[in-house]
């Protein structure tokens, strides 16, 4: 394979990547949308120039050698944003985690490191690649060296050489310095020449060839005021030269041969992908590049395999490992089942067990102590087999998160391995992964599933008296364990699809895409493919005249962005967007749904996650029935396919009202918000006349929506960078809208205040509920990551809280519900609200029983306040 050698300017893609996308979080609170960007583009390098070499350059600081010749050099720019800043640190462990080397060198660019790196590797004859958004860079272009640009976005590259850069600009590569130098860069505030711009620029270069003939041939210039303005602003010209042009012999301490790159371990960057939240784009890792470690020797274990179950000698008290290779398993084949207790280590097939009326006896009943690892998975697993374990009294998986949320390996081996247990093998190393994962053979899978069990089996003690110490055992007791075993029972219930209803949704939707594809038709004179870009391009932007916003490197872009700024140009564009968005609904809701319903029951089992989020709060997968649509009422109208799963019942929805900033008016004791809520007042509204410092009459709507958006930032954390971009005002008019807030609310300043000095002295905050999040960039020197950690530490109690309490009025309704004697049965969460079914003659009941149980599962300084409603789907129950 022949040589490549890439280099990355890290600054100008990580920029373009931030303003391409929107503002992401991870579950620590770290944005991520910079890195996200970033990261989608590397596996796109990687993937595509398998390079021998790689780099990226940072920019080391405000100051470098050019502030010596232009004082004003970069001035002018807004400072970066914090939420991009913060972004850095995290983008370096990225490319640790990838094994890719990043430099940087003080009082240098990164433009300036990659120029003499590329000099270096064109000198050794190896092909050059160089990854920026900077035109700026295109002076390296070369025939061994190649400058690949990122358009608006990050999905749009162009690829220059030679030959594309005289096509597309008319110059040559070494050209590019004095187009700069005539025509100046605003971003940069390199003055160049005012007034000449890149066409005359282009055109002076066509005829003069270089700065300097053009100077020395002024007299040969049209144009009178040209030349004047030439000969007033020559200095400039030549400083913006001397500005532009790249150090090719930078003192660099890395050379072509330091950066030479053998590929990364697919585990580390799966690692960092889970724990940054990169979940989309774990199957582009899988199974990548180098071999992970060499799997060590580990001592013999004794394991019986049997084949009836009452050969197995137990005492009351064991460890069950029921093994599953895929991650549904509402779906998956159980491999085997291991069993530990302090005296023998055995291993049964599941189709053994499955025949076994001992086994299921034994695990049905309550007075036989199981330890597992996930109890929701080990009871929905076996209840497909028709069996209901109980009596279990203990989860590995549980005590773990709690323990350290931050962590995002939470399998039994990482388990083991944290706590100092070694003799057990990855999973990876025992059935492989991706494509080449497979079961092994029994002997295989018998001692590993005993090396797991008998290893829960020791961590339990352990992990039990760390949850003592952490002073969260009744978090982990009262409440994990006991939603766990309920959530088992919604997911194993699901919830029932009308298959029916939607398809006839997916019929509608398909007959409204027609209709506005004829429509579209008609306001663009012919037929052509909507959904092809190289189709759509020609027809808005050539035969419609509309505006060129960007292009790609085949054509005319018709990105959702680009379409949104032509919105009131033609009457064709809102019909195009419609026609994506119900596209989307289609392809990703109504036939996304459809593949998951069950054939036989027709319900849809989803997936809760109640180990993921360092908040607490509940998830959803496979499918995520938290995140249906709504905004669009055909995206709502989605949830009339869920209904009751018997005739005479109805959907029951009840919401707690404003949770989040109920708990912040707890915590911060805020008089004003305290008074707000318990005399009912419409909180938006009363931070609007605080804000404005106007009456309540002289609220207008939009005046509440700006100080809705203001009291939920304020609960996560938002900066003015953020709160600018959702209100769409300039950071400025942000930051006074958050001072003003902060001003008004002398309670929520002094709470955040004290919350991030306490959390600097502890390394932790906490929830109602004991809840630890452990924070420690929080004492960084990096300002950016003390930033992170410091914003985190303020709205965690607050998001972490309001989890706890809908966990907990989980259980306290489930209770309820058996005490009164209902049939209601829970079906799911989704962020603030439960969902039940229940028959339509419980409803009356329902109303009291539900709300009382809501409002009063925990007492706080001001009201709980839950809305019900009540229909025969899920739809009408709003």
């Amino acid at each position: 394979m022949s040589k490549k050698v890439v280099l990355i300017d890290g600054n100008s893609i990580a920029y373009r990547a931030f303003f391409a996308l929107p503002l992401l979080n991870n579950d620590k609170g770290i944005y991520t949308n910079a890195v996200y960007g970033f990261t989608t583009i590397l596996l796109k390098i990687l993937e595509e120039d398998q390079p021998s070499h790689i780099l990226v350059a940072f920019d080391a600081g405000k100051t470098t050698f050019r502030h010596k010749t232009y004082e004003d050099y970069k001035g002018g720019r807004e400072k970066t944003p914090s939420e991009l800043s913060e972004q850095f640190p995290v983008l370096k462990e990225l490319l640790d985690a990838f094994s890719i080397p990043h430099y940087q060198l003080e009082q240098y660019e990164a433009d300036d490191i990659i120029g003499t790196l590329s000099k270096s590797a064109e000198e050794q004859g190896l092909e050059v690649n160089i990854i920026s958004g900077d035109k700026d860079l295109l002076q390296l272009v070369s025939d061994h060296t190649n400058v690949t640009l990122t358009r608006k976005g990050i999905t749009n590259v162009e690829r220059y050489d030679p030959e594309f850069l005289l096509e597309k600009m008319n110059i040559r590569p070494d050209q590019v310095i004095d187009l700069k130098a005539l025509m100046g860069d605003k971003s940069d505030n390199i003055p160049g020449v005012p007034g000449v711009g890149e066409k005359t620029a282009v055109k002076l270069l066509k005829e003069f060839d270089t700065l300097e003939n053009l100077y020395d041939n002024l007299d040969k210039v049209s144009g009178k005021k040209l030349v004047e303005k030439l000969e007033n602003h020559k200095e400039n010209a030549f400083m913006s030269k001397e500005l532009v042009t790249i150090m090719r012999n930078s003192p660099i301490e890395v050379g072509v041969d330091g950066i030479s790159y053998d590929g990364y371990t697919s585990q580390t960057v799966t690692n960092i992908f889970k724990d940054l939240g990169f979940q989309s784009l774990l199957g582009r890792v899988s199974g990548s590049e180098i071999d992970d470690e060499e799997g060590v020797t580990l001592p013999e274990i004794d394991v019986q395999v049997i084949d009836e179950f009452d050969k197995a000698e137990l005492t009351g008290e064991e460890s069950v490992i029921v093994e599953m290779l895929h991650d549904n398993y509402h779906q998956a084949d159980i491999e085997g089942i291991a069993i530990s207790n302090e005296n023998n280590k055995y291993f049964i097939t599941m189709e053994n067990a499955a025949k076994s009326e001992i086994f299921k006896n034994w695990a049905e009943d309550q007075d036989k102590k199981k330890w597992v690892f996930d109890a929701k998975k080990t009871v929905v697993a076996l209840l497909r087999y028709g069996i209901y374990m109980k009596g279990i009294e203990f989860d590995l998986l549980l005590a773990s998160y709690l323990i350290n949320p931050s962590e995002n390996n939470h399998d039994i081996p990482s388990i083991c391995h944290r706590m100092g247990e070694t003799q057990v093998k990855y999973d990876e190393e025992v059935y492989g992964r991706g494509a080449k994962l497979q079961v092994p053979s029994e002997e295989i899978l018998a001692e590993h599933l005993a090396r797991k069990a008998d290893l829960l089996f020791k961590l339990k003690p352990k992990a039990e008296d760390q949850l003592y110490t952490n002073n969260q055992f009744d978090l982990y007791k009262d409440l994990e364990m006991p939603l766990a075993l309920i959530l088992g029972e919604m997911e194993h219930l699901g919830v029932q699809v009308d298959v029916g209803r939607l398809e006839a949704m997916g019929d509608e939707l398909q007959t409204r895409l027609k209709e506005i594809e004829q429509q579209v038709y008609e306001l663009a004179g012919e037929t052509f493919n909507l959904n092809s870009p190289k189709q759509l391009g020609p027809i808005l932007f050539e035969k419609l005249q509309l505006p060129v916003i960007k292009k790609t490197k085949t054509g005319y872009s018709t990105s959702a962005d680009v379409l949104e700024q032509l919105r009131d140009h033609h009457e064709i564009i809102p019909k195009l967007l419609i026609y994506r968005q119900l596209g989307k609904l289609q392809s990703t809701y109504i036939e996304g749904l459809l593949k998951v319903v069950d054939k036989d029951t027709k319900k849809i089992h989803t997936r809760f996650n109640q180990a993921l989020t360092q908040t607490g709060r509940l998830s959803s997968t496979d499918p995520n029935l938290q995140n249906i649509p709504i905004r669009l009422e055909e995206g709502r109208k989605i949830r009339q396919a869920f209904i009751p799963s018997q005739e005479g019942w109805v959907i029951f929805a009840s919401d707690y009202s404003q949770i989040e900033l109920r708990v912040l008016a707890h915590i911060a004791e805020d008089e004003k918000l305290i008074d707000a809520f318990n005399d009912g007042r419409d909180i938006h509204t009363q931070t609007a006349m605080e804000v404005f410092s106007v009456s309540g009459d002289e609220v207008t709507a939009n005046m509440r929506r700006q100080a809705k958006a203001v009291n939920f930032g304020i609960v996560y954390g938002i900066s003015d960078f953020g709160l600018s971009q959702s209100l769409g005002i300039t950071r400025k008019e942000a930051k006074k809208f958050i001072d003003r807030y902060l001003e008004s609310y002398p309670g929520v300043r002094d709470y955040m205040e004290e919350t991030v000095s306490e959390a600097k002295q502890q390394g932790f905050v906490t929830t109602f509920m004991n809840r630890k999040r452990f924070l420690p960039e929080i004492n960084s020197r990096n300002f950016n990551r003390r930033n992170a950690a410091e914003r985190t530490a303020m709205n965690t109690p607050i998001q972490g809280s309001a989890a706890d309490i809908i966990k907990k009025a989980m259980i306290d309704l489930h209770t309820r519900l058996k005490e009164e004697g209902l049939s209601a049965n829970l079906l799911l969460q989704v962020h603030d609200e439960l969902i039940l079914e229940a028959p339509e003659t419980e409803v009356e009941r329902l109303k009291t029983v539900v709300a009382d149980v809501m409002e009063n599962t925990i007492e706080l300084k001001v009201p709980l306040k839950v809305d019900y409603s009540y229909g025969p789907t899920w739809y009408d129950a709003k």
